[in-house]
């Protein structure tokens, strides 16, 4: 009985050594960078993040012959100053964990003290698994958006949006790697980058809706890198609607497509990105978009609507290592939405208008912008100093929206020239 015990305890204990032996503990690195910007502008513009995160210039307000948008304004911010964690290493059986925590610190516009001071904020937090012998891999948490993560050669905070899709989200993706190819499929949730509509910028509308869907390929060989992708957009705009004064639930959905191509190529020191997206309605990865109603049915309380359809692309390069040159040329064109949408009543005004929602971070009014935007940068080791001209040209829509959501008078260019100054100590 005795031999019996002995013998059950030490095949457990060989069990539990054996058991224990499958598992490999974490490795944890500390980065981050302490960044600072100092920028100047010839005119007002509409931005984020104190002005950072640019996007337009903004339109002209005149007051008799003077436009008081006009005009040199300038700002040193150390904004975005960033801290990350990345885990590696970590191992149970044939599972492989790796993960990131990442948080910068970031404020909000505005001229009071609670808009002004920066508060520490989540970027990314996500933990990726792979397999041994296995072709795939799967990332949980929110990352960044599969069409925002290849960005143009630039140093300025906005990283060349709206000319290229920028967005973090909470996502569940599955890339499958076959040789050369890598076969990816997302379902995401918008958090931080948020889509407009009837009561402004909101989550409601996705989570009434159905998730962001993914789905792209990409083809990677020795110094060249393809990427074909499309984004798929389901909400709902309206949940509710008022029908003889009772509140009943709104039907119909809002979708949306919008497929990219990316390209890449490095050679020694030089490298070459171009991307372009035609977007339906993609103000949710900061283009300058949006939708509108196109009909509605009050017997059964339906919705169609009708989005915006944007052509945004970029082209940049980057030559060197210690002294980089780089330049950004990005052209966006909003090309009127895919249905005619329908006159709706305002109800501050009671005019006549159509039902239209777009990005509110920027004027409503732009039909098409270009920017060009040359850098040189100094690396001495760990430290970064960059100087950048960012040229930013918007075409600004005069006289009243038409039935597609374009204006029918003679447009009006207007540009803004920005000069920045940034410093980077990474460690």
């Amino acid at each position: 009985m005795k031999k019996g015990i002995i013998i059950v305890l030490a095949a457990l204990l060989t069990g539990s050594a054996a058991f224990a032996q499958e598992e490999k503990p974490a490795h944890f690195k500390l980065y981050g960078f302490i960044r600072n910007y100092v920028i100047t502008d010839t005119r007002e513009v509409n931005a984020g993040t104190n002005d950072l995160f640019l996007y337009m210039p903004k339109d002209k307000n005149m007051q008799g012959d003077v436009d008081l948008n006009a005009g040199f304004n300038w700002r040193y911010l150390s904004l975005t100053t960033r801290l990350g964690l990345d885990v590696s290493g970590y191992k149970f059986g044939t599972m492989n964990l790796s993960g990131k925590v990442e948080a910068d610190f970031y404020s909000l516009s505005g001229t009071t003290s609670a808009a002004i001071i920066p508060q520490l904020r989540l970027r990314q937090a996500f933990v990726k698994l792979t397999w041994d012998d296995n072709p795939l891999a799967l990332t949980l948490g929110q990352a960044w958006h599969p069409m925002g993560v290849d960005l143009p050669h630039i140093t300025n905070l906005e990283s060349g949006a709206p000319f290229n899709p920028f967005n973090r989200s909470p996502q569940v993706t599955l890339d499958v790697t076959a040789g050369k190819f890598t076969f990816t499929a997302s379902v995401l949730y918008l958090n931080h980058f948020l889509p407009t509509g009837p009561n402004g910028k909101s989550a409601e509308y996705y989570k009434y809706g159905l998730p962001e869907f993914y789905v792209g390929a990409a083809f990677k060989t020795d110094g060249f890198l393809a990427k074909l992708g499309l984004d798929m957009v389901n909400m709902k705009p309206y949940r509710t609607v008022v029908d003889g004064g009772e509140t009943v639930k709104a039907n119909g959905l809002l979708s949306t497509f919008s497929p990219f191509l990316f390209l890449q190529f490095t050679s020694g020191k030089f490298q070459l990105r171009a991307k372009t997206i035609l977007a339906q309605a993609g103000e949710h990865m900061n283009l300058l978009s949006g939708y509108g109603v196109a009909s509605y049915d009050p017997a059964t309380h339906t919705y169609t609507y009708a989005p915006m359809q944007d052509w945004a692309s970029f082209i940049s390069f980057q030559y060197g290592k210690k002294t980089q040159l780089m330049c950004t040329f990005g052209y966006f064109k909003q090309l009127g939405t895919t249905k005619d949408i329908m006159l709706t009543t305002n109800a501050t005004t009671g005019a006549m208008e159509y039902a239209l929602w777009m990005n509110t971070a920027a004027d409503t009014k732009i039909q098409q912008a270009f920017r060009a935007t040359p850098t040189v940068a100094w690396n001495i080791g760990k430290f970064t100093v960059s100087l950048e001209y960012d040229l930013t040209a918007a075409q600004f829509g005069r006289g009243a929206r038409n039935i597609r959501g374009m204006y029918d008078g003679t447009p009006e260019w207007i540009l803004n020239h920005r000069f920045i100054c940034m410093t980077k100590f990474t460690f």
